[in-house]
């Protein structure tokens, strides 16, 4: 039996296995819902999931006319939701270790332009388990356009960034992988100055978690999608590459905390790792 939480911790589960599978999901639904690069689900049989508080907390987001996601109205972490039999749970806000490890990359196809899929687990570009495992690849900019745009996703929230990207951090801690439900972060670092939200600010709730000096996170109030978090006391700020409408133009500088990091998730790229704040 292993237990599970949302950032906050108001919603909280336990569950137990076998589990039917786990997959990394890349679809564009999925990065805009986590603001994160990709999202790990683990399929649980529901008489072997229970909900132990904070279903007063969840909110309910239809994404789709096929489904719908689930979040904590508190802090923004996705939280589990069910589907007919089963019970979808996010692996990035797990306690303890589900000794089971994502099978294969799915909807490869829509992946984000800056996240490589690097290791030897089969990819999909469907759900299907026998779908076509390749996925065309797509033109980049040679640099940063001039404006990057992102969104929530209800589209509700929309913002442009008009300052070049300092920085470009997989962060593995603990409060992130709570905060988004997934294996990591991405996040681009700006200037608070070239942010600024053109629709939507009034949707935004902001969790500070009690104990930390800075970590807060921003998110859409109606659909649970991680934010920038504006404070122009900061000389910079982050923006979850999960919400970009854009491709940046730039790929990713350093793994950070990865000391922290999930233990059913693979570094399996060549990019720098450091235990901790490492470069950043």
């Amino acid at each position: 039996m292993i237990t599970g939480s949302c950032l906050c911790g108001a919603v909280r589960w336990r569950m137990e296995g076998p589990y039917a599978r786990m997959s990394n999901c890349h679809c564009s639904m999925c990065r805009k819902a986590h603001a994160a690069p990709f999202a790990t689900y683990i399929i649980v049989e529901r008489d072997k999931y229970e909900l132990l508080s904070g279903a007063d907390a969840v909110c309910i987001y239809q994404s789709s006319s096929r489904m719908h996601r689930k979040f904590c109205s508190k802090c923004g972490s996705v939280t589990p939701f069910d589907a007919g039999e089963y019970e979808v749970v996010p692996a990035g806000c797990l306690d303890d270790d589900p000794g089971i490890r994502p099978g294969r990359h799915i909807f490869v196809a829509s992946k984000a332009p800056w996240h490589e899929i690097a290791g030897d687990s089969p990819q999909a570009n469907e759900y299907k388990l026998d779908a076509p495992a390749t996925a065309p690849a797509a033109a980049r900019p040679a640099s940063q356009p001039a404006i990057l745009h992102g969104s929530c996703l209800c589209g509700g929230v929309a913002y442009e960034v008009t300052t070049p990207i300092l920085a470009v951090y997989n962060c593995h801690c603990s409060r992130c992988r709570k905060a988004r439900a997934a294996a990591h972060t991405t996040n681009g670092f700006v200037d608070p100055k070239g942010l600024r939200f053109t629709r939507g600010a009034d949707l935004l709730t902001l969790y500070k978690v009690p104990e930390a000096e800075l970590f807060a996170q921003a998110f859409c109030r109606v659909c649970g999608s991680g934010m920038p978090n504006i404070d122009l006391t900061r000389p910079r700020i982050s923006i979850p590459f999960g919400t970009l409408d854009d491709d940046p133009g730039r790929n990713v500088d350093d793994h950070i905390f990865c000391a922290s990091k999930a233990p059913w998730h693979v570094i399996a790229d060549d990019i720098p790792q450091h235990a901790e704040y490492g470069s950043a």
